[in-house]
């Protein structure tokens, strides 16, 4: 009888852990478009090839590698973080996850930054030295960048698109407007087309600081009532919290955005845009109004680079011509439909392995770029391309072992902990609301990305497997 059983928990263990390799290798192609938008975004802040090769002209006539990742982030985030939410049917957790997926990376590499760094080379910005309480409290919040609020660190900004990304989806989730994503896409696109240089920048900031405190308080408040609306488990106190985060998120980013009205709104068009092809893929939506919508949505990012990505705008996007939006924008459309085509096949392991770290690679890789001027200060510039190479690789070793040393000793420990916490209240406070609340059985969630440590088995619940990357930025 002993070895009958011992038998059959090696053929359980065997079996979980097939099941959970087949998933993984099924969402490869999702970490290595991460993995391959996180490698952009880092080689483009370096920014050394393109000197050295005397390529410095290929951002500006071809595609900005910075706009190239974050826009293929974005596409990524669309797919996954709505699925995510109804597979859990349950927004309290899903807060949760994310509150304990972002915000410990961010908070160790700004306190790490600040002691390491020294103020001329500090990747914090001199905004935050400046007004350190406003800065704090617009940061913890993760929507600075539509309050007029500097981000702590540059890259920053992508995660108050994010933020309001999960806004608007906890909004349609807890109003049942969830399987809208078709039209909410296309009407962002199609704002983007006709109010895309008219939308006014900054409408609520432009009294100065005091505005600045204003609307802080505001929002704050907004979103802590959210919150313990959300948290609370009520059906009813969970539907308001969800509409107010949406409320807020639509006021913000139709009168205060810091970057143009086309690339704001056109995030979110890239984002429900996904979205789509999420739900084309499950058969949650047929196959051309699908097609339709995601041809217009990159059609018209295309297009609105070409008409508004001029002149004082590029001060806005932080590129250098239109070309350089739109190509990028393109790119990231096509190099994600490659991605999707190959779902089946398995890729590369390093470049999946990539995607796995790519949230701290986003978040570090400034702090290193700082350190290493820092310590390179005073001396010649590298000239031969054995020295440069050695820099260059140097550089993205360093970044990839800190990377990978994040992710086992603050991400997945974090996340872990975020597990244990929703656990513990909901069992101490029940939630009231619906065991599945999605109008239709959502992806199973072994479809998921899997973490790079232990992989679930049966004695490990679904929601051990990993969510969703963050977006890299360019700032």
């Amino acid at each position: 009888m002993k070895l009958i059983g011992r038998s059959q928990r090696r053929n359980t263990r065997t079996a979980a852990g097939g099941a959970a390799s087949a998933a993984s290798s099924r969402l490869g192609w999702l970490d290595a478009l991460r993995g391959i938008a996180a490698l952009s975004v880092a080689v483009y802040h370096l920014a050394l090839p393109f000197y050295w090769l005397h390529i410095d002209h290929l951002p500006r006539t071809i595609g900005d590698p910075g706009i190239f990742g974050v826009m293929l982030f974005f596409l990524v985030s669309g797919y996954i973080i709505p699925a995510s939410l109804e597979r859990r049917g349950d927004v309290r957790s899903f807060w949760a996850g994310r509150y304990f997926r972002i915000y410990p990376v961010v908070i160790v590499t700004i306190v790490v930054s600040l002691l390491v760094l020294p103020r001329n080379h500090q990747v914090v910005q001199g905004w935050a030295f400046d007004h350190p309480l406003l800065t704090l409290a617009g940061n913890g919040l993760m929507i600075q960048d539509m309050m007029g609020i500097t981000n702590v660190i540059g890259v920053m900004w992508t995660l108050t698109y994010e933020m309001i990304f999960y806004f608007f989806v906890t909004a349609l989730f807890v109003n049942g407007k969830h399987r809208q994503s078709a039209p909410i896409a296309m009407t962002f696109a199609g704002a983007a087309l006709l109010i895309g240089a008219w939308l006014p920048l900054g409408t609520l900031t432009n009294g100065g600081l005091e505005s600045n405190r204003h609307l802080l308080l505001a929002a704050g408040a907004i979103v802590v009532t959210a919150m313990i609306g959300i948290f609370s488990g009520r059906v009813d106190a969970t539907r308001w919290g969800g509409t107010m985060l949406g409320g807020l998120g639509l006021v913000l980013i139709l009168l205060n955005s810091r970057s143009t009205a086309f690339e704001t709104l056109m995030i979110f068009a890239t984002m429900f845009a996904g979205t789509v092809l999420y739900r084309l893929e499950h058969g949650q939506i047929d196959r051309l109004p699908a097609l339709l919508c995601c041809g217009f949505v990159m059609v018209s990012g295309v297009l609105v680079g070409f008409m508004y990505n001029r002149d004082n705008a590029l001060w806005r996007t932080w590129t250098e011509s239109w070309q350089s939006f739109s190509g990028a924008y393109l790119g990231a459309w096509v190099v994600f439909g490659i991605g999707m085509l190959l779902r089946h096949r398995r890729f590369p392991r390093w470049l999946t392995w990539l995607g796995t770290i790519s949230y701290s690679v986003y978040l570090l890789h400034n702090p290193l770029i700082h350190f290493m001027n820092w310590k390179l200060e005073g001396r010649p510039p590298f000239t031969s391309w054995q020295d440069r190479s050695l820099q260059f690789f140097g550089l993205m070793a360093a970044l990839l072992v800190i990377s990978y040393l994040s992710y086992r000793l603050i991400e997945i420990p974090f996340q872990n902990l975020g597990r244990k916490v929703i656990k513990a209240v909901n069992r101490r406070f029940p939630s009231a609301l619906p065991a599945a609340r999605p109008a239709a059985p959502a992806a199973p969630a072994a479809r998921e990305p899997q973490p790079a440590g232990p992989q679930p088995t049966q004695a490990q619940p679904a929601e051990a497997v990993q969510e969703a990357e963050p977006v890299a930025g360019r700032g």
